[in-house]
């Protein structure tokens, strides 16, 4: 049975910093694209990064994040983090943890495995 499990969601002031993580179970990092979608109120979902392990670990981010957010994995952990800066009142949103075998699938916004979501609200 595959789960992922987020944490580390939170408040923050703008300017401030989170790191998520996922922990999962039942899937191995190795062999999949693991990435985090964010869904706020009255918008539509976007996928902010992910991981490619089948090439290496290349990576990709949404440009309303690149620069701010970094992506990475610890094989040992089986967990994938997003290490989130300089946030800003518009990354709030509630943010899932993905992954999927295909990169096709994660592009399309359609990858087979979510996470439960964890909150993240960048307010002043």
């Amino acid at each position: 049975q595959v789960q992922l499990v987020e944490s580390g969601g939170g408040t923050v002031q703008p300017g401030g910093s989170l790191r998520l993580s996922c922990a999962a179970s039942g899937l191995t990092l190795d062999y999949s694209v693991w990435g985090w979608f964010r869904q706020a109120p009255g918008k539509e979902r976007e996928g902010v990064a992910c991981i490619v392990a089948s090439s290496g670990g290349s990576t990709y981010y949404a440009d309303s994040v690149k620069g701010r957010f970094t992506i990475s994995r610890d094989s040992a952990k089986n967990t994938v983090y997003l290490q989130m800066n300089s946030l800003k009142p518009e990354d709030t949103a509630i943010y899932y943890c993905t992954s999927d075998p295909r990169l096709s699938n994660w592009a399309k916004g359609s990858p087979k495995f979510w996470g439960q979501g964890t909150q993240v609200t960048v307010s002043s």
